[in-house]
């Protein structure tokens, strides 16, 4: 028999067979308790220390760590170990750019330890799985080769100094986010694992470590018992002790889950169906609201809308329906008109044989504005801090990703004929969101003659189809134009009503330089929302 569950991406506990497992068993009633998760003085005299050097503060500069002692690893649980190190990286750590996992046999290092930045040229190690000994720069040129980690290489790759975290003797343990030491490589004769965990992001390199320890600590000579290592940050003079299982506290009132949920929550088995969902809790207030004491392997809940979500699934979904009442009024759902019209022009355009593309909302501002040979008015929106130059501003017409979509298929077999209905926007004082959306529809046609003809027909097919007569009072009409984006004398508006809607016409030149083209090109654009 095979089952398949769903695992929504903010449940890093179900990421491994071992959380996995556990989860299933308090779910179904087999275990009534969550496991005790417990932080442990140090067993070896002074805690284990990290220190976090300055040098680190420019490139990654938080380090959270723990101990796992008696460790008794089979080779299901090793493989479950490392496994759910790469999902962590491919999940939260996002590829290793925010958190990235370090893992050491103990026994073969020495603290205390320390964090610091480092150029390459002064690293000298033997990688993971490598026998020669290399620097920062030896280790890029030998990883560069490796189809599983050369995809990181460029996260520090062009940094003057690399983070390595050392022991007491100058032993390189890793090289993060990158790779670890061959000197501290684990394996199924390890007994006591040093869990480091480096990001730019505190928050989630605590989340990660949590869930590493806990996920493992059933391994452990005390189950379930995690030793703190003693952080040091060298640039604030503070130390605090990592990690930290005290619960946090979340209440939810009953009033709220069972408005919520949509159906009676009896108080008496909110605690049950948290309890399924490994969140111990209690009634407080008069058995008015609940208290969750969320357990390190929850990060996911930070709110009362998160313990309603646990509450439900705890209740059970389907028995949510069963009890649910018809609602007192009657109600009919229906498409939105502009929605209902846009679908029904998207399957005419179809069948004109043009070919519905999807482009991205942001462009360049070249792209919106100087390509099109248009002047910049102010009107579009600017992202503030935009990554690349190709995402600068929110596009304020469908011309520029049509065309940048026949750049994309220039060795396509001509003619081409494409369409897309969607979104523009502008900035709009008399919003209160400072900004307003509308409609529009372009469509494009090239080949080895502009095929005016062809777009024309298409303005008249649409118009036909919408029931608007070619009447210059009552219905449409065309009038010529002047646009920098079109030829100069092959440009025309389209008015429906004495009203603008659109333009048509062949593209300039210049214009198709500015994309590459080679080919002639007859676009047309309308606000579908004006018809």
């Amino acid at each position: 028999m095979t089952f398949k569950i769903d695992m929504p991406a903010n449940r890093y506990d179900l990421l491994c067979l071992e959380g996995l497992a556990r989860a299933l068993r308090l779910f179904i009633g087999r275990d009534t308790t969550l496991p005790p998760y417990r932080t442990l003085p140090p067993t070896h005299g002074a805690p284990l220390r990290m220190d976090i050097k300055r040098s680190v503060a420019a490139i990654r500069p938080h380090v959270v760590c723990a101990v796992l002692r008696g460790v008794s690893f089979t080779t299901e649980s090793y493989q479950s170990f490392i496994d759910l190190q790469e999902k962590l990286h491919n999940n939260i750590c996002r590829k290793r750019t925010l958190v990235s996992v370090g893992t050491h046999d103990l026994d073969t290092i020495q603290g205390p330890f320390s964090y610091e930045a480092v150029a390459p040229s002064q690293i000298q190690f033997v990688p993971l799985n490598q026998t020669q000994s290399v620097d920062g720069n030896g280790m890029m040129a030998l990883l560069d080769k490796d189809l599983h980690l050369r995809a990181y290489l460029p996260i520090i790759r062009d940094s003057p100094v690399y983070p390595v975290v050392y022991d007491a003797k100058r032993v390189v343990c890793s090289v993060p986010p990158i790779i670890n030491g061959e000197h501290s490589k684990i394996s199924l004769k390890t007994k006591n694992v040093l869990i480091e965990v480096t990001a730019t992001d505190r928050t989630k390199a605590l989340i990660v470590l949590d869930t590493m320890t806990t996920m493992f600590g059933e391994y452990t000579a005390e189950p379930f018992r995690v030793e703190q290592v003693e952080v040091h940050d060298e640039a604030t003079g503070k130390s605090v002790l990592t990690p930290d299982f005290t619960p946090k506290r979340v209440d939810a009132s009953l009033a709220y889950l069972t408005s919520a949920i949509g159906v009676p929550i009896d108080a008496g088995k909110v605690v049950a169906y948290l309890a399924r969902m490994g969140v111990p809790s209690e009634l407080v207030d008069g058995a008015k609201a609940v208290r969750a004491a969320v357990p390190p392997t929850r990060s996911d809940i930070i709110h009362a809308c998160d313990v309603m979500e646990d509450v439900a699934i705890g209740y059970g979904f389907n028995n949510i329906i069963a009890a649910s009442k018809m609602p007192q009024t009657v109600t009919a759902g229906a498409q939105q008109p502009l929605n209902k019209l846009c679908d029904q022009l998207r399957n005419e355009l179809a069948q004109a044989a043009f070919t519905e593309v999807l482009t991205l909302s942001l462009c360049s501002h070249d792209e919106n504005f100087a390509f099109l040979n248009h002047p910049d008015d102010g009107s579009a929106i600017r992202l503030a801090n935009p990554k690349t130059l190709e995402y600068q501003v929110v596009r304020t017409q469908l011309y520029a990703g049509l065309l940048k979509t026949f750049q994309s298929n220039k060795k396509t077999a001509l003619p081409l004929s494409i369409f897309e209905i969607s979104d523009v926007a502008w900035k709009s004082a008399e919003h209160d969101v400072g900004a307003r959306n509308r409609r529009y529809l372009c469509a494009m046609y090239t080949n080895t003659g502009a095929g005016f003809e062809i777009i024309h027909g298409l303005l008249d097919r649409l118009m036909l189809l919408l029931e608007i007569p070619a009447d210059k009072v009552k219905g449409y009409s065309i009038e010529a134009a002047q646009d920098g984006l079109f030829f100069e004398g092959r440009c025309a508006r389209v008015l429906v009503r004495g009203k603008p809607v659109g333009l048509f016409g062949v593209l300039h030149p210049t214009v198709l330089d500015k994309f590459d083209l080679q080919f002639p090109v007859s676009a047309l654009q309308l606000d579908v929302e004006a018809l």
